[in-house]
């Protein structure tokens, strides 16, 4: 409904270029809101939008669209400011996109990022498909124990806008190691010079890096988590995974079900955009295996009536 409203305002400002009237007109949107919007222009106006609007507002909204729509953008934006993109987005978000596009798009990709943020998503990429590896989130807040809770929250108004979320914390040993979470309701209600190690109790949820994502659904719907603090088998600390992650994946395990239902493997993509072969071809296995079924029910009943 928005985008029928507004579309038209929207497309008139970028062709007359009007870029910064164009980014008070967002003020008042929701960044999901104005992706919806921006995946309704055509390639070259969303290109202009992309290539003139500050970066921040920028790769907020690219991270909400499609990982085909992504693509598409990226392919009419200079080296330049896809780097400024890929390398302000969210790890996880971004390892999305890197495991939709092409191999060697992929590497290109890959290229232009900054030193830390390309061993991170080489990391990720590194991890099994299934597992909750590649869905990890580095941006978040670690603390040591040995802080007080007024340093900590001194702490979080410096550094809290680079993390993902901030209601929960985590709390690390000198070698990177997760020693409990701690929400920030308890600092809040606590005294400045109390310190984090008596807020404590060594009581908390992880996921293993290795984990199977369908393991980690499980996981936050016992808890009713809207994040957890991801480890490697050394229990270090390796990132977070936020329930926006999870749903997606909870969305995806449900619609391969519901094709299995149908009688179909799962599709990687939409209805929409599958093509007839490959529809063709997830349905030739089920479709054999019912045709023999049916052979040997037949032969079965066959022989039971003589």
């Amino acid at each position: 409904m928005i985008s029928k409203l507004v579309l038209p305002e929207i497309e008139e400002l970028i062709d007359k270029r009007k870029f910064a009237e164009l980014k008070r007109s967002f003020d008042s949107l929701e960044i999901p809101d104005v992706a919806e919007l921006i995946s309704e222009l055509t390639e070259d106006k969303q290109a202009l939008f992309f290539r003139f609007m500050p970066t921040q507002l920028a790769t907020e909204v690219f991270e909400y669209l499609e990982p085909e729509e992504q693509y598409s953008v990226i392919e009419n934006l200079n080296k330049e400011k896809v780097a400024e993109i890929l390398n302000e987005m969210y790890s996880d978000t971004r390892t999305e996109l890197l495991e939709e596009v092409p191999p060697q798009i992929a590497k290109q990709l890959i290229s232009v990022l900054k030193s830390d943020e390309r061993q991170t998503a080489i990391m990720l990429l590194g991890y099994p498909e299934d597992s909750v590896g590649r869905l990890i989130n580095t941006d978040y807040l670690a603390i040591p124990k040995n802080l007080s809770v007024g340093e900590t929250l001194a702490y979080i108004r410096k550094h809290g806008h680079e993390s993902e979320t901030i209601n929960v914390l985590y709390v690390i040993d000198e070698k990177g190691k997760l020693i409990d979470d701690l929400k920030l309701r308890d600092l809040i209600f606590a005294e400045p010079e109390e310190k984090i190690e008596n807020l404590i109790d060594a009581n908390f949820i992880s996921l293993s890096v290795l984990d199977d994502k369908e393991h980690a659904v499980n996981i936050f719907k016992k808890y009713d988590r809207v994040a957890l603090p991801v480890t490697d088998s050394q229990n270090v600390l390796l990132g977070i995974l936020t329930i926006d992650d999870i749903l997606d994946v909870a969305e995806e395990e449900a619609t391969e079900d519901i094709q299995k239902f149908g009688g179909s493997e799962s599709l990687e993509t939409s209805y929409a955009s599958a093509s007839l072969f490959e529809m063709v071809k997830k349905r030739a296995v089920w479709l054999s295996l019912l045709f023999i079924g049916e052979m040997i029910t037949a032969s079965a009943m066959a022989f039971f009536e003589d």
